[in-house]
Formats: structure tokens, sequence, C-alpha cells
């Protein structure tokens, strides 16, 4: 099943993808939001909730949001596929893997929609693209086993990590560089759990202007997703709707000779399979 939020008129909304169309859930669950029904009772009872249903609106021409609009954390996983740690080290970055997932916090106003513009910064010219999966959280939890982690999975989405690098290179923390309003892409919708089997390796594709930047896939990771979630859950309570950015293969613009990055009027498309592709121009800053 594919879930998704999106603008009707200027109320949000949320529903689910049938077909080439969309049908509202909103009121038929009770929920206002995608986050509240995936941690929501109605969960467990989604495919009675459907259905029957026929969609009420084309995809085409819809207004998506980000999956989850305004989740309480966005916890990103750094350097956590080895193919990308070993093009890092390449390019002459002094970094050791460590015992533990280096993880940082995304805010809410960092994203943006698929089809929706990926904005460059007036302060910098060297915004990166990383193609990762996105995990959402659907039960919450604290100090989450890694034998139970799969169990607080949701579903699954597309992400663009867009990297403004020279800001996440202003100190040994990255945040300020991960965090430019409407950078961070998320979309187009959330597949559920259920669609997945757990740890399935799934191609993750990054393509500029049509052109393969990105080509791996989810077995490169060095930290799974089970400990990921152990992890970041031994640190804050996951609550429904969290986002877990589970981090990007190689091939980003910063480890390539000459460097490339987006500019405005490209168009960066990020495709994982049994997911969907995640589509986003980018625009200056006005």
């Amino acid at each position: 099943m594919k879930l998704l939020s999106y603008l009707d008129g200027d109320k949000e909304d949320w529903g689910v993808v049938l077909g080439d169309g969309v049908a509202s859930l909103r009121q038929r669950s009770g929920c206002a939001t995608l986050a509240e029904f995936v941690g929501s009772p109605a969960w467990a009872t989604r495919d009675t909730l459907v259905a029957g249903l026929q969609a009420e609106r084309p995809l085409a021409g819809l207004h998506y949001l980000p999956v989850i609009p305004r989740p309480e954390k966005i916890v990103c996983a750094v350097r956590n596929y080895m193919d990308h740690h070993q093009e890092v080290l390449a390019a002459g970055m002094q970094r050791e893997l460590s015992d533990f997932p280096p993880i940082f916090l995304r805010v809410w106003r960092s994203q943006t929609a698929h089809e929706a513009p990926i904005v460059r910064p007036r302060v910098s010219e060297s915004l990166d693209w990383e193609g990762e999966l996105a995990v959402i959280i659907g039960r919450g939890g604290r100090d989450i086993p890694e034998a139970q982690a799969w169990d607080h999975v949701a579903g699954y989405s597309v992400y663009n990590d867009g990297s403004v690098r020279e800001w996440q290179f202003h100190a040994k923390q990255i945040a300020s560089g991960k965090n430019f309003e409407s950078t961070g892409g998320f979309g187009p919708w959330m597949v559920t759990a259920d669609e997945i089997a757990p740890g399935r390796q799934l191609k993750l594709e990054t393509r500029l202007n049509g052109e393969t930047i990105q080509s791996s896939h989810t077995g490169h990771m060095i930290f799974p997703i089970p400990r990921l979630i152990a992890y970041a859950s031994t640190i804050f309570t996951l609550v429904p709707g969290d986002v877990l950015i589970t981090g990007t293969p190689a091939g980003v613009g910063w480890s390539r000779k000459p460097q490339r990055f987006m500019k405005h009027g490209d168009v960066c498309e990020v495709e994982i399979e049994a997911i969907g592709t995640l589509r986003n121009p980018i625009v200056d800053q006005a």
C-alpha cells in the first residue's frame, strides 16, 4: 500500500494511492495526519479501510507534501554505506569507521516534497545530492532491541539528503550543512512495510538531468536498519511518524574530480526499487 500527504486546496490531507489517483483517508480513518495514522489502532485495519475505494483525484497535478510533513525527529545516518565511506577516504577526508552509528538531526522545515523545488541557498554553490532510503517509524519506543526493530517500522520512502557542503564542513558537527530550508526531498509516498521483506536489498539510483550519478543498493549499509533503530532509541524515544534516513551510497558530487554540484535549472531524481521515484527541480534561493 502507498500512502502520501498532499494539499487539498489550502488544507493538508493524506490518503492512499489507487492506480493513477488518490483517495483521502483523513475522515475515514479519524486521523488528521499520516503520522497520527501509523501510530493509531486504525493502522491495523488499513486494508479494510481502503477496500472498495475509488480514486478521488488524479496524481497528475497533485500538490504533494513531504510524506510526513512535520515529523518530531528526522534522524540521519552519516557515511553509512561502505562504498561511500571509501570514496570519501579517496577524496582526502580523514575518517575512520566508527563502532557506533554516526547520526545527526534534520529539522522538518528543511524538507521539500516530490515535484517541489530543492532550493540552493544564496550563500553556497556546493549543493550536493544524496539519494537515501527513508524509514518511517510506526510504533514508538525507547531502548528498542535490534531483534524487535522491524516491528516498529511502518514503511519506507525515498529521500534526497541535499547537502550544502562548505557549511557542512564549518565544524566537526555537520548539521549546519544539512538543514537549509527546502533542501531535503522526501517522497513521493511511503510504501507500507508489509510490501517489502525486512532487510531486502533494494537498488538505489540517483539521476541528474537524466544522467545516472549514483547506482548502488541498500546491502552496502554499514549499520543496517535494526542497528540504527536500536541506537537512536537508546538516545531518545522514537514516536510514530519519526523518519530515519539511512545514509547514501557512493557517487556524491563532492568526491568527484572535478567536483560537481546541483545548480538552478537541474532536475534530480532518486529512484529506489519497490518504492518509487522522487523528483525535484533545483532552483536558486530568491
